[in-house]
């Protein structure tokens, strides 16, 4: 499965940018509130809604840390489970399609535990000090997992478009 992700925020940020979806600009929602920084590249997958009603999320694993609104053709290959205020706001963990560098990364099990470690790290704790706002319930799975979710959600954003 290959998918056409945008990336909002690049690795090593502590902006949070959002694309405002009426004009397609990025516009800086808010600087964290912690002191920690986005563990890898983070934006949504186009043409998706997730549970929460917002575009599907994604992380893509690079070599080098992409600049806000860039588009990149990717590959899931897991997919961390999370909850926070607002719901279900599951992250999809993919690697960039047809780069023969990510060829090994096919499933979650790829991935080494200290980088799935860190990426959980970042989401159950950087909202800690937001007011009115946390995580709870955390959860990696696999490729597979992710795949139906990204299925879903596009179902989802074709059913909220008529």
């Amino acid at each position: 499965m290959e998918l056409l992700a945008t990336i909002e925020i690049p690795r090593g940020s502590r902006n949070k940018y959002e694309v405002d979806h009426e004009t397609g600009r990025v516009k800086l929602d808010r600087y964290l509130f912690t002191s920690m920084q986005y563990p890898a590249d983070y934006g949504f997958i186009e043409d998706t809604l997730g549970n929460d009603g917002d575009p599907l999320d994604v992380l893509v694993l690079l070599t080098e840390p992409l600049f806000p609104g860039v588009l990149v053709d990717v590959r899931p290959i897991g997919m961390f489970q999370m909850e926070d205020e607002a719901g279900g706001d599951d992250k999809v963990l993919a690697v960039p399609a047809g780069d023969p560098r990510w060829d090994s990364y096919q499933d979650i099990g790829d991935v080494d535990k200290f980088t799935l470690d860190a990426i959980e790290h970042f989401f159950t704790r950087y909202k800690d000090l937001e007011p009115g706002k946390f995580v709870k319930g955390s959860n990696w799975v696999g490729r597979e997992a992710a795949e139906a979710e990204v299925t879903a959600s596009i179902e989802r954003f074709k059913k909220d478009a008529h």
